[in-house]
């Protein structure tokens, strides 16, 4: 359904990004980021998902200023080279996702909705305000952001929904309870599944989750992007 296209970051830096319409009424703008494997086929997919839905999607490719094109498998080596990757952007990618926020049609509310390494930086937007001085985001969705508990003290801008699997040895239950004491406003969510549960490339899939996160998102967009019943 979607298709790539180019845009030029604040520094000039050249990156794809991944552009998903929908046929028919727009419910609302969504920025979906990736995990650490790159802007791949299971992201390309959940972006087409969400168009099918009735959302206009954007999914920038974030390892392009250090790898353009960038797609590794779900492996203990795609891992070695996802963070290493990550590593590189990391400090730029906030910047390149306010970029891309602008691309949206400015009629319409936004929201992030980012997985892993995405997840945390949806977090991240939602949080630092100084980069929606140009465009506010309106929601922001979390799928196992390692970062959030780290990060437990900053405070969002905007309502914000995250979720976690119980399983997931990288995001400790101990630290996931932390981070929901530390923010009592943010909608969290707790599944017996580990990390990586929405994606159905790893086999860490877990469908009934998935399916369950994922009916959970389109409310939480429905109710604060669109104010309409799905």
């Amino acid at each position: 359904m979607g298709s790539l296209t180019t845009m030029t970051a604040r520094d000039g830096t050249e990156i794809s990004v991944y552009e998903a319409q929908p046929v028919g009424k727009v419910r609302g703008a969504l920025v979906i980021l990736q995990e650490i494997f790159g802007l791949n086929s299971h992201i390309r997919s959940v972006c087409d998902r969400y168009a099918q839905a009735g959302w206009h999607v954007l999914s920038p490719a974030l390892f392009d200023p250090a790898r353009a094109g960038t797609e590794l498998e779900y492996t203990a080596r795609g891992v070695e080279q996802g963070r290493a990757l990550k590593e590189q952007v990391d400090s730029r990618a906030e910047d390149d996702i306010a970029d891309t926020l602008r691309l949206a049609d400015p009629g319409l509310k936004i929201a992030v909705i980012g997985y892993c390494w995405g997840g945390s930086l949806a977090w991240r937007m939602a949080c630092h305000a100084s980069h929606q001085a140009e465009r506010r985001i309106d929601a922001a969705v979390c799928y196992y952001g390692g970062e959030l508990p780290v990060l437990s003290a900053l405070s969002p801008s905007c309502p914000v929904m995250a979720h976690f699997g119980r399983q997931d040895a990288t995001i400790p239950i101990e630290n996931v309870e932390q981070f929901m004491t530390a923010q009592p406003e943010v909608l969290s969510h707790l599944y017996d599944a580990d990390h990586g549960f929405n994606c159905d490339q790893r086999s860490q899939f877990s469908a009934e989750d998935a399916a369950l996160a994922y009916q959970r998102t389109i409310a939480f967009l429905e109710e604060h992007l669109c104010n309409t019943s799905y």
